[in-house]
């Protein structure tokens, strides 16, 4: 976008939609539905864009909320073209009532909106509007199968691997530490000694178990252990990667870009994963993997792969594309492509997401809904 293009309407929708089973982690119990939060900005030539976000099934009316009352009201009349500027000017405007949280997930959802008008008025598709590296990327699959059964948890696997991917990532924290150790065992021998092998604890554990376990899943060659802590307790980290060796990974809680300098200064991490839906949108996204490259730390993603697949691939520090298990793939237009454990980007100017509205519709909470 060159020239001006001011904003003449934005419109938020929410949607609940269910989980084919209920999905569980150490952290944030069980899931039986997750929340798609729309934003469509409209531009005074009629053009039209649509980022998102996204919740594990709680927090979503509020987002949609801050969108319709908070955001869409002054963000009318201004220059559509400004997407960075807009983007610390939203976060200015909500700052003293969420620093990070819920206003992070609001403002992102319209960032990514800015993009798609970006990508659009240019005739880019988003790999190339965020760095141009790439337009694939290597890809694991994400589980969230605490509560499966070993054969439900390998059966799962299994769909992920006839599905195209040999790298997967299974979650841990479970109250008895052999448990995890056996599940993990378990998956290495279906998956075999050359995929990659992740684990995620969702910030469950204490430092002193985390190093235990770390040191159980060793023989296992895992390519990273993720959030074994929580987020805010870098030093934490630093010391788990210290005491074993571990390769460690996290980002999905971080939301602002002072919490992704301290992690990258602070952490010894060997993997960051920001989430564009929850740290400033593609903004946001692109200035923690800027400050993952000064780091020299692979930049990953957590969640909505749809989007994130042109993300991490348009970076020349690329790590891995989380495919998550929450079914976005089932609303929209045109499915994730995969071929040989790469995920591939979309060619068409925009982000690369295009929602199937008529299939959204019957899940659509109302529109007076705050």
């Amino acid at each position: 976008m060159s020239d001006e293009a001011r904003i003449t309407d934005v419109e938020s929708q929410l949607f609940v939609l269910p989980l084919s089973e209920p999905l569980t982690d150490a952290m944030h119990g069980e899931h039986t539905h997750f929340e798609l939060i729309t934003a469509t900005v409209t531009l005074d030539d009629g053009l039209k864009g649509t980022g998102y976000t996204y919740t594990g099934g709680r927090g979503g009316r509020a987002i949609h909320a801050l969108i319709k009352h908070d955001l869409a009201p002054v963000l009318i009349g201004l220059d559509a073209t400004r997407v960075e500027a807009l983007n610390q000017f939203m976060d200015e405007h909500l700052h003293y009532v969420g620093r990070g949280g819920i206003a992070a997930f609001a403002v992102s959802a319209i960032d990514i909106a800015l993009w798609d008008l970006r990508c659009r008025t240019r005739g880019e598709p988003l790999w190339k509007a965020a760095g141009g590296a790439a337009s694939r990327a290597k890809a694991y699959h994400g589980g969230i199968d605490l509560s499966f059964t070993v054969d439900r948890l390998l059966e799962n696997v299994q769909s992920y691997l006839d599905n195209g991917l040999s790298s997967v990532k299974i979650k841990v924290g479970r109250p008895d530490l052999n448990e995890d150790v056996a599940r993990v065992k378990a998956v290495r021998e279906l998956i075999g000694a050359s995929a990659a092998l992740m684990v995620d604890a969702n910030y469950s554990m204490t430092v002193d178990a985390a190093i235990e376990a770390a040191l159980r899943f060793a023989p296992y060659d895992l390519t990273w252990f993720e959030e074994p802590v929580v987020p805010e307790d870098l030093d934490g980290y630093a010391a788990i990667a210290d005491r074993t060796a571990m390769p460690l990974a996290m980002g999905e809680n971080l939301h602002t870009i002072h919490e992704f300098t301290a992690a990258c200064d602070r952490a010894k991490l060997s993997y960051l994963q920001p989430d564009a839906s929850n740290c400033g949108g593609i903004t946001g996204w692109l200035r923690a993997a800027a400050q993952a490259a000064r780091h020299g730390i692979p930049i990953c993603s957590h969640g909505m792969h749809e989007l994130h697949v042109s993300l991490v691939a348009s970076q020349t520090h690329a790590g891995w594309v989380e495919v998550h298990s929450f079914p976005i793939d089932t609303y929209t237009i045109k499915p994730l492509q995969i071929d040989q454990d790469r995920v591939i980007a979309s060619d068409e100017p925009g982000i690369g997401v295009e929602f199937d509205w008529e299939r959204l519709a019957s899940y659509e909470i109302g529109q007076n809904t705050v």
